[in-house]
């Protein structure tokens, strides 16, 4: 049976005072994010101040002090909303964030080079966090702001990216391998890991067959395992990427004016007129979809794909069971001491071919690399045919 409202005066005092805690809960609920940005922006200007105090560069001092500046600005925008919305902010009293405390004392030690590179950081996540809160947020005047300080944000850190020496849009993360790179890796995976499987059953004189299907057993698992791995990796990869196109889409469609003058500047690095780079950038952002591809290329550096993740699953796999092979071969063909000397000896030339592959990558001299890799196969060798003997002799 259904109840009559309670009608008297203290009923009525009880349902205004739910509906009234039902509220304070809402705007406590949406006050709570909007808090985190001021304290961010708070901080922010706090920190711009103590780089600019660290910085002997006129120049760049300025342009701190003019973003420090910029972010007490930031901090008001916030102050008025949180106020608008029944959630005033004393200044009396308010000090940075603990965190940023402790890095203004690691910023006053280490100088400059400490300090910027974490404030770009910190421009790129406010740039991800303001344009989540425009898409998220329920109120019109916190999506008015929080697109607003997305574009102020994006601009600062474009300007402290090219203080750094940094890439563009510093809130992407787009780094990328390749094939060779699969290769070189899978095969050295699977070579130092099934040498020193080899090494360990060799030390606990194990029969010739015993080391064949051990060896043939660890190369399998081994290429199954890394080429699993190739696959994921690039899969993964892939995803990064969809996500940072996604969100480029939804910069130009949000930030076109900053998308613009950002597509300029890169027209500007490569040596077009100031005049003619701007027009073309108006050229292109007429047209969001050749925008959109523009700024991949450019600015992301995202290429066309051109693997998939399948495909490099089975580079990686394969190179990786070449390179656990080539220990295990020699138990193939020959029998006894013989096979096992030319294993080792097979083993170690191809430990010295692929750390000079490596230098490829890491930079380092050919000689000097193929050492490395070379004392890295004679220590895995070594450390297994031990622990192989060791095992043997308690069991």
């Amino acid at each position: 049976m259904r109840q009559a409202p309670n009608t008297s005066r203290k009923g009525v005092e009880q349902r205004r005072r739910a509906t009234a805690s039902c509220y304070v809960f809402v705007v406590r609920r949406c006050a709570t994010p909007w808090l985190h940005h001021w304290q961010d922006e708070f901080d922010a200007a706090y920190l711009y101040l103590v780089l600019a105090g660290q910085e002997h560069d006129s120049k760049k001092k300025e342009i701190y002090i003019k973003l420090a500046g910029v972010e007490e600005r930031h901090t008001q925008m916030w102050e008025k909303l949180l106020a608008e919305h029944g959630h005033p902010i004393a200044r009396k009293g308010t000090r940075p964030s603990l965190n940023a405390r402790l890095l203004a004392w690691f910023g006053r030690r280490f100088g400059p080079g400490y300090l910027l590179p974490l404030l770009l950081r910190e421009e790129g996540q406010e740039v991800k966090g303001y344009m989540d809160l425009h898409n998220e947020s329920r109120h019109d005047d916190a999506r008015d702001i929080s697109l607003k300080l997305a574009k102020e944000s994006a601009a600062h850190a474009e300007t402290l990216a090219g203080l750094a020496g940094k890439a563009a849009e510093p809130w992407h993360r787009t780094e990328s391998g390749g094939y060779l790179r699969n290769v070189v890796y899978g095969f050295n995976d699977g070579l130092t890991a099934n040498f020193g499987l080899v090494a360990g059953v060799l030390g606990a004189a194990a029969a010739p067959h015993i080391v064949l299907v051990s060896g043939i057993a660890g190369m399998i698992a081994d290429a199954l395992s890394m080429g699993a791995s190739g696959y994921l990796a690039a899969k993964s990869e892939q995803e990064v990427y969809a996500h940072e196109i996604a969100m480029e889409q939804e910069e130009i469609r949000l930030m076109p004016d900053v998308e613009q003058d950002e597509l300029a500047l890169v027209y500007q690095a490569k040596g077009i007129e100031p005049g003619i780079a701007r027009q073309m950038a108006v050229e292109v952002m007429r047209d969001p979809q050749r925008a959109l591809g523009e700024q991949v290329r450019e600015e992301l550096k995202i290429g066309e794909a051109h693997a998939t993740p399948l495909k490099e699953g089975w580079v990686t796999g394969v190179s990786t069971a070449v390179g656990a092979l080539i220990p295990v071969a020699p138990f193939l063909v020959f029998s006894g001491p013989a096979a096992a000397w030319i294993a080792f000896a097979v083993a170690m030339l191809s430990h010295l071919a692929v750390g000079g592959a490596r230098s490829v990558f890491t930079g380092r001299g050919v000689i000097r690399s193929g050492i490395d890799m070379f004392v890295v196969g004679l220590g895995v060798a070594g450390v297994g045919f031990v622990v192989g003997d060791v095992i043997a002799k308690v069991l």
